[in-house]
């Protein structure tokens, strides 16, 4: 009877699984270590990067200031009175906090969670003080939030109350001046040597004369609180608040008071604002979307300015800043992208010459076992439970790991060393068991052995054309594409983006290929060379590396790990230079003032002061203007206006590290009514001769001309600069605002500039750019990813050692008993293991500084310098030198150390293991 075969799971033989584990406890033990540390740093990498996105999120916040402040606007009713006079309403505190209130209420739950409680402000006019020589000012203000507003301890006189005795009444419009009643904070009352009950001889705009009145003196409970921050003034005399000289004083009003304070101004110089500061602690990667997006429908929705009603007018940039903040992680995360899957790929490929020289060893012993009667699905079996165990052993260890120095685990990108290191051992056992027990024959027919060699090779040159087309493919799409945005809500990188991130790692493939194609080639030609000399040693070095010199994997590991840490190396020292760049580009200077509007007239004399100070090189004033409008037939364009001495700008630039502008020369005074200009553009389409119109409030506008490309200026991508002279020639002198001050003692010289301005120092802005959280990170990931691909580089130089030791010694032992001596043994050695390594030392660093070159300007490193172009790519030499010569340092120690181990090898077991 004919019996069908049966279907049987495979039955491993549990005493060889461990008779094999602990005869290659060491080999196993290897690959654990490497996949525990490879899946720590694939696991903790992106749960980092996690938690610096939110870092990183917090900190534009916080930089971006009051800037980020969601601010609402409302105009007030109007007071008019049944008699024609204005009326004194006395619930106005009341409306404040109804128009608080509902503020708050239109935000919605997301945004409501993301902000502070808000706080609701209202300011009068700037008032002059006439009693006095010095210039001061007088501004009335009242604080409002949820609790009533900013705690005082009044310490003389009492809380400002109502002027009279009526709630409500009718007053004339060209009555005598209103009074009302402010309370004063102690040290401006001891700058004016005022007290309770005195009054405040103060004007407005227009020459009329205001009654104010001192009720008391305060003193703030907590300084600190955020409500103070709107204005300042109410704490101490700010100076140079309202121009060169001027100090400004503050009154603060309370509820009763401020009905009051209406009727003392005219009707619409009373304006009311509800501050609404973000919580940059409650901000994270996951809301910024949603958060944005709700700004901008608020912005929608608001009320037109030009509308005096109570409708709420919104503004605010924080939308603007949470964009920006979303691209630079999105930046961040691409990058670590990028280096991660070119660990990934080194990794699996050490596992898989792991897996190869394991399988190596146990030859023999499965060639046995298959000719024992042993079935390849049970051998599989036994090889898949021990491989699995060790794979998922050690990736555990490295989870647990990664979550003890990071805030959570990505087990994402542990998948591709987990299956390589689970996969690569049983597959290449049941491949060499296969090959063992089958009984196949060469052909006699030479046509058959072509064609089986003819086959083979079609087949590589199909893989390696695959490989070939998906780099081209790949440097292709990340060009055409980018990589931003790179992440979802979630993290998670998409789809689309898998081709563009792997374009570095398939390069680095393609590359290697190339050179394992050509190594055959060039060991070939060295041995051809050789049986030409006189040199015994040069032939047996020369066939024994042309011998060697096919085999694909332990060159792919050289050159792989070797080009992806040279491009690791690449990226770092390109982010260290280019915050450095950026810092310059950012500042301009060594030190930047920023002078305020009202103190523009002091800037040409605080220039000469700082000038005279030591250690001051070059002083340069310009008028700076962002958004300026300018014109190229009907087309508006707002780029940033610089009105500077073209000569001392082209100074400055030439005695610092920005690009020089040699076109700064053809500033000159304007020909026929047209001014030259230098113009930047982030289209390209404002070229050389292209004709612009300047407008301007004080006549009609100004013609200008491009005569060339002007250099960045503060990071902006359009700039339009003009000679400050020719300028005024064609009748439109400008105030400088602006201040580039160089030499060591520039930061000294700017750091007390007595007017309203801003400092800007460039060591601090290096500074602040360095420990941004997405900027120390990727720099310590480019770092720490070179120093793992380079481990993992001689790593795979020492199991590629070891897989041919055996056959290698073997051969040099049958060469002793011909007379060679143990020294020239060692020569011979190190002929057949340097040349693929000094191939790999010299390939590798240039591979990854051409891939650097093609990739860089897609990688968007600019977002973590700060720069407004891509950085320029830094080769550093000298790492680079470093790694090639760690890879020859490590082949030379390696045969000195297989000479030492195999010097008790008995030459007439060598001979009986020959016969």
């Amino acid at each position: 009877m004919k019996r069908w075969p049966t279907r049987r799971w495979p039955a491993p033989h549990w005493p060889s699984v461990r008779g094999r584990a602990r005869t290659d406890a060491g080999a196993l033990l290897l690959t654990a270590a490497v996949v525990a540390a490879v899946v720590l740093l694939a696991g903790a990498v992106p749960a980092l990067l996690r938690s610096a996105a939110d870092d990183a999120v917090q900190d534009t916040v916080r930089r971006a200031g009051t800037g980020a402040n969601v601010l609402v606007h409302a105009d007030w009713e109007r007071d008019d009175g049944p008699t024609g006079g204005r009326l004194r309403i006395s619930r106005l505190a009341d409306e404040v906090d109804d128009f608080r209130t509902r503020a708050a209420h239109t935000l919605g739950p997301d945004l409501d969670d993301a902000l502070l409680p808000p706080i609701a402000i209202v300011h009068g006019p700037i008032l002059r003080i006439t009693d006095g020589n010095l210039p001061r000012t007088f501004q009335l203000s009242y604080l409002a939030d949820e609790l009533g507003g900013p705690e005082v301890t009044w310490i003389a006189g009492s809380a400002p109350g109502r002027a009279i005795g009526e709630q409500s009444v009718e007053v004339p419009y060209d009555g005598p001046p209103w009074p009302v009643q402010v309370g004063l904070s102690e040290a401006d009352a001891a700058a004016l040597d005022l007290g309770p009950g005195d009054r405040i001889p103060a004007q407005d705009g227009q020459g009329g004369e205001k009654d104010v009145r001192i009720s008391g003196i305060y003193r703030p409970v907590d300084s600190t609180d955020p409500a103070w921050r709107l204005a300042p003034a109410l704490l101490r005399p700010v100076p140079g608040a309202d121009g060169v000289g001027t100090t400004r004083f503050g009154g603060l009003l309370s509820r009763e008071s401020l009905p009051d304070a209406r009727l003392a101004v005219d009707q619409d110089q009373l304006r009311r604002t509800v501050h609404f500061a973000p919580e940059p602690d409650a901000l994270t990667w996951d809301a910024t979307a949603t958060l944005a997006g709700q700004v901008v429908k608020l912005k929608a929705t608001s009320g037109s300015s030009a509308v005096r009603d109570g409708s709420l007018k919104w503004e605010s940039q924080l939308d603007t800043v949470l964009r920006d903040a979303r691209t630079q992680i999105s930046a961040a995360f691409t990058q670590a992208a990028v280096l991660l899957a070119g660990v990934l790929t080194a990794t699996v490929l050490v596992l898989l010459l792991a897996a190869d020289l394991l399988v190596r060893r146990r030859t023999p012993a499965l060639a046995a076992a298959r000719q024992r009667g042993a079935a390849l699905p049970d051998l599989g079996a036994e090889l898949l439970v021990e491989s699995t165990v060790v794979s998922l052993s050690a990736a555990a260890v490295g989870l647990v790991l990664a979550r003890a120095v990071a805030p959570g685990v990505w087990w994402t990108w542990t998948v591709p060393v987990v299956l390589a290191g689970a996969v690569a051992g049983p597959v290449f056992g049941v491949r060499a068991a296969a090959g063992a027990g089958r009984d196949r024959r060469q052909p006699a027919d030479p046509a058959a052995r072509r064609r089986i060699l003819a086959t083979g090779r079609l087949r590589r040159a199909a893989v390696e054309a695959t490989v070939l087309i998906a780099a081209v493919a790949a440097v292709g799409t990340l060009h055409q594409r980018g990589l931003l945005p790179v992440a979802s809500d979630g993290g998670e990188l998409s789809g689309d983006l898998v081709l563009p991130i792997s374009a570095v790692t398939l390069g680095v493939l393609a590359g290697a290929l190339v050179v394992l194609r050509l190594l055959p080639v060039g060991a070939r030609f060295a041995l051809r060379r050789a049986l030409r000399s006189r040199r015994p040693l040069a032939v047996f070095g020369a066939a024994r590396a042309a011998t060697t010199a096919g085999r694909a994997l332990p060159l792919l590991v050289l050159v792989s790990a070797t080009a992806l840490a040279s491009f690791a190396l690449v990226v770092g020292s390109t982010i260290t230079r280019g915050l450095d760049d950026g810092a310059w580009s950012t500042v301009g200077a060594d030190a930047r003032l920023d002078v305020g509007t009202d103190a523009e007239a002091a800037t040409p004399a605080l220039a000469e002061r700082i000038a005279a100070a030591p250690g001051v090189g070059q002083v340069v004033v310009a008028r700076v203007t962002d958004a300026a409008p300018v014109f190229t037939d009907a087309t508006l364009h707002t780029p940033r206006l610089v009105v500077v001495d073209a000569a001392a700008f082209q100074r400055l630039l030439a005695t610092t590290p920005l690009p020089d502008a040699p076109e700064l020369a053809r500033l000159t005074a304007p020909g026929a009514g047209e001014v030259p200009a230098l113009v930047r553009s982030r289209t390209g389409d404002l070229g050389t001769g292209t004709r612009l119109q300047l407008s301007h409030d004080d006549g009609p506008a100004i013609r200008l001309t491009t005569v060339g490309t002007a250099p960045s200026v503060g990071g902006a991508a359009d700039v339009v600069i003009v000679d400050a002279e020719a300028l005024a020639a064609a009748g439109l002198p400008a105030v400088p605002n602006t201040v580039w001050v160089t030499g060591p003692g520039a930061a000294r010289a700017v750091s007390n500039p007595g007017v309203a301005a801003d400092v800007v120092l460039r060591t601090e802005v290096r500074q602040a750019q360095r420990v941004a959280p997405l900027t120390a990170g990727t720099l310590r990931l480019a770092w720490t990813a070179a120093a793992v691909l380079l481990v993992l580089g001689l790593l795979g130089l020492t199991l590629a050692a070891a897989a041919g030791v055996q056959e290698r010694w073997q051969t040099l032992s049958r060469l002793r008993t011909l007379g060679l001596r143990p020294r020239d043994a060692r020569w011979v050695a190190a002929g057949e293991l340097l040349p693929p390594v000094v191939v790999a030392a010299v390939c590798g660093p240039l591979l990854g500084a051409l891939l650097a070159y093609l990739t860089f300007g897609p990688l968007a490193l600019r977002l973590l310098t700060g720069q407004a172009t891509a950085p320029a790519t830094v080769l550093p030499w000298w790492l680079l030198g470093l790694v090639g010569v760690a890879l020859v340092v490590a082949a030379a120690v390696v045969v000195p150390v297989e000479a030492a181990l195999r010097r008790r090898d008995r030459l007439s077991e060598v001979l009986r293991a020959g016969a």
